[in-house]
């Protein structure tokens, strides 16, 4: 496998005073929408148009994504659980008979099309 290099990001790289960008904008934007479809549990306090820096970016980020991560873990919890045992026995059920349908004339049947009910001029 060819390694490739990348060259190390500058010290002042990473600022978290700095102001949020486009791209950041609309990532909390999709987070904040995928929030909103969380049980309200698992949702955070933090007001998604209030941030306005890159550390509290950085912040709403990371408690969404676990949040998101603790809710499909206990969904998935919730799924393994066994299901109630049955009670042994036999289970019937009561169906009332049907009445027997009386099989009588066939429903009428058009022979002749609606164009040829026109008048010819």
């Amino acid at each position: 496998m060819t390694l490739i290099p990348v060259p190390r990001p500058s010290k002042g790289a990473h600022n978290p005073d700095r102001a949020v960008n486009a791209l950041l904008q609309a990532q909390i934007q999709h987070l904040h929408h995928a929030e909103r479809n969380l049980p309200l549990r698992y949702r955070t306090d933090i007001y998604a148009n209030a941030i306005k820096t890159e550390g509290e970016a950085a912040e709403y980020i990371r408690e969404v994504t676990e949040a998101i991560h603790r809710a499909h873990e206990d969904a998935a919890k919730d799924r393994t659980k066994s299901a109630p045992k049955r009670k042994r026995g036999l289970a019937i059920a009561a169906a009332a008979e049907r009445p027997s349908r009386k099989r009588g004339s066939k429903a009428k049947t058009k022979t002749k099309s609606t164009s040829s009910k026109r008048k010819k001029k």
